[in-house]
């Protein structure tokens, strides 16, 4: 799993701000721009593998979507679709939909098995990104969870409240998926969000 960050492309400082930002959270560098119009970076751990990655998009509106990799992507997409994922326009394997609307792209397993370490912070306060929250509406809540679940064939559990459930990562993933039920439905396409994990909530919040 690979979370990408979606950024507007206007005003055309947000992307180089939001990549500064994410970047200063997560104690990684940027790598060299890549891409036609140099649109998609790589935040890069100090050890591991980069498992967050950046873009300039044409959308309105910041968010997010995942990169699942595959051995195969072709087969990949043909079990995406089987499973309920919606194609997108034009045909390809670039922006398919999860039934509740969340993007994502199946793309070439490169053998990135190696999961960052926590960041530790000045007074010992720890943290990393952690999970990407799939935020589901009410009426696609269960067909998501099942969607994910069959997709990535990792365990579907129950979370520690009732519109929460989690899938059981395999060692050296560094993303847990987490769905959340909202307590309405959403306009527009599905939405997801990154949690970071740490040891020290207050200070966490504090860091500049």
């Amino acid at each position: 799993m690979t979370a990408f960050l979606d950024f507007p492309g206007d005003p055309p400082a947000l992307f180089e701000r939001g990549c500064s930002f994410w970047q200063a959270v997560t104690a990684t560098t940027l790598s060299p721009p890549r891409g036609r119009s140099g649109e998609f970076v790589t935040l890069v751990p100090l050890a591991g593998d980069a498992f967050v990655r950046a873009q300039r998009t044409g959308a309105r509106r910041a968010g997010c979507h995942l990169d699942v990799h595959v051995d195969v992507v072709e087969e990949g997409t043909e079990k995406a679709l089987s499973l309920g994922a919606l194609p997108p326009p034009g045909g390809g394997r670039l922006g398919l939909r999860s039934p509740g609307g969340l993007a994502f792209c199946l793309v070439h397993d490169r053998g990135e098995s190696q999961r960052p370490a926590p960041c530790t912070w000045p007074g010992g306060a720890r943290s990393l990104v952690d999970q990407l929250c799939i935020d589901a509406p009410p009426v696609a809540f269960a067909a998501e969870s099942r969607f994910w679940a069959a997709l990535t064939s990792w365990e579907l559990r129950p979370g520690s409240r009732p519109e929460f459930r989690y899938l059981a990562r395999p060692v050296g993933i560094p993303l847990r998926l987490l769905l959340q039920r909202l307590d309405k439905a959403v306009a527009g396409h599905g939405r997801g969000h990154l949690d970071l994990a740490c040891n020290d909530v207050p200070a966490e919040c504090r860091r500049p």
